[in-house]
């Protein structure tokens, strides 16, 4: 399946993505990807640098002829989201991407594609390749661990670089070009509980699964509506809680991925059996009929199981279930300065109860740091009053717009000309790129970001669009041509 990749158009950049999927490289274990590009810049005799935190850097001498033009950074993650689909079998750790073409779309089969940020990579690998391509010097910026903590962008050092002008190649719309973006911040709440033990003699347990939900990009997902499953099957415990016990809750995986997909295991008297699923059914179809529009395959399977030995006690239950009920999912604030971008926003990621522990993990972002602060501070309040403790992390700054860049002024004519006329959308985005990062070492490096079109980004259903990836190819290549001079 991967051979048919390589005969896409335009087939420097599908060869170079094809030969990236072969690599596992899922964020945190980036060993071997990293160790794949030092060899790809190595055997192209090109000046190859692997910094303190595992960031790979390749230097290109400009082409005849534009030697005196502005030098560029090229810049891309490694790393990939990797999540699967629960009846897909596939490890991440030692498998490449399994691709498939349908229609005008690239796909894997039952996993995350890579495509974010994949294509951005190769696409600098295939300018670094070739000997072709106009370009001024160069250096290719290979970060990692963009997707769990921006590691890579937050360790490079100041002075490394030696470029006026970054192309960061990581936006997933290809009529857009990005001059901003969100911060974001960590919220984890962690508690204990005593468990209570249960009998199996007249108790009955039940596994409460949601599933079927599309999933996506936490950021530049946010507002569309999509279900969050966590929330979902919170509602659905909230509807019984007083006749329930909670034995295990477990929904979500990423921390910036709209969750899936949540499995919960709860006991309850044996008599109050068809009162149970009789208000359960009901809310479910309840349920299903607000998310129609947008997830039209959203299920959720009651199953009867044995009785597990051990449940939470009444109180602890009732106080998580509250907080996260009352905890902030999605959008938060729209900007009042940007039309159709969101400012702030949070997504209940991950919800994971067993064992007498709890942990609830959410993303809030925003372009605004004061409304950041606000919502992790909402959040922090909410879950303290449940009886848990709220740790913030792995914080990281928004990147403010320049609307008097330079390279912006280069690419907007450029695009017009290539499509007719047809304005871009400049604009800033609710996703974490890396330049407001960046941007704190490199100060006066002028930044812009664009990328062909990704749709599912996080999510299995994640796919590339062959017919703009071509689009994009021939906006990068002209871009290039037209640098501005030093």
């Amino acid at each position: 399946m991967n051979q048919d990749i390589r005969q896409l158009e335009p087939k420097a950049l599908w060869n170079k993505f094809a030969d990236l999927n072969a690599v596992p490289r899922p964020s945190k274990k980036e060993e071997r990807v990293i160790q794949f590009m030092k060899d790809f810049g190595e055997n192209l005799g090109l000046e190859t640098i692997e910094d303190e935190v595992g960031n790979v850097i390749i230097r290109k001498p400009a082409t005849q002829g534009m030697e005196d033009c502005k030098p560029i950074v090229m810049q891309s993650h490694l790393d990939m989201v990797h999540q699967k689909n629960n009846d897909t079998i596939f490890n991440f750790d030692t498998q490449g991407i399994e691709m498939f073409i349908e229609g005008d779309w690239v796909k894997a089969k039952g996993t995350t594609l890579g495509a974010d940020n994949g294509l951005g990579v190769a696409t600098i690998m295939a300018i670094l390749e070739s000997d072709s391509i106009a370009h001024p010097d160069l250096e290719a910026l290979f970060t990692i661990d963009e997707e769990t903590g921006m590691t890579g962008a937050m360790g490079l050092k100041g002075g490394l670089l030696k470029g006026d002008i970054l192309l960061n190649l990581d936006t997933e719309e290809d009529d857009e070009i990005g001059v901003g973006c969100a911060g974001g911040i960590d919220i984890t709440a962690t508690g204990t509980y005593n468990e209570d033990k249960i009998i199996a003699e007249g108790n009955k347990a039940y596994k409460i699964e949601v599933k079927g939900l599309q999933g996506g990009h936490s950021g530049m997902q946010i507002h569309e509506g999509l279900g969050n499953a966590n929330k979902i099957m919170n509602r659905l415990l909230y509807a019984v809680i007083e006749d329930i016990s909670i034995s295990e809750i477990d929904g979500g995986s990423l921390r910036n991925a709209i969750p899936r997909e949540s499995i919960a295991t709860i006991v309850f008297e044996a008599d109050k059996e068809a009162i149970l699923t009789s208000l359960l059914n009901a809310l479910y179809e309840t349920i299903k009929k607000e998310f129609k529009t947008m997830e039209p395959d959203l299920e959720v399977v009651l199953s009867e199981i044995d009785v597990p030995e051990k449940v939470m006690p009444q109180g602890a239950q009732e106080q998580l279930v509250n907080a996260i009920y009352a905890a902030h999912n999605g959008v938060y604030t729209m900007s009042a300065d940007i039309a159709d971008l969101v400012e702030t926003s949070n997504n209940i990621a991950r919800v994971i109860v067993k064992d007498g522990n709890i942990k609830v993990g959410c993303l809030t972002r925003s372009s605004v740091e004061s409304s950041k602060m606000d919502l992790a501070n909402s959040l922090r309040a909410t879950f303290e009053l449940a009886g848990c403790d709220v740790e913030f992390s792995g914080e990281y700054p928004g990147w403010q717009p320049n609307m008097d860049s330079d390279i912006l002024k280069v690419m907007v004519p450029i695009y017009e000309r290539l499509n007719n006329g047809e304005k871009p959308h400049v604009a800033a985005c609710h996703a974490g790129l890396e330049c407001g990062i960046l941007g704190q070492n490199y100060p006066d490096m002028d930044m812009i970001s664009f990328g062909p079109n990704i749709k599912g980004a996080h999510s299995p259903d994640e796919r590339a669009q062959i017919s703009s990836a071509k689009k994009y190819w021939e906006f990068v290549l002209e871009i290039l041509k037209h640098i501005p001079k030093r």
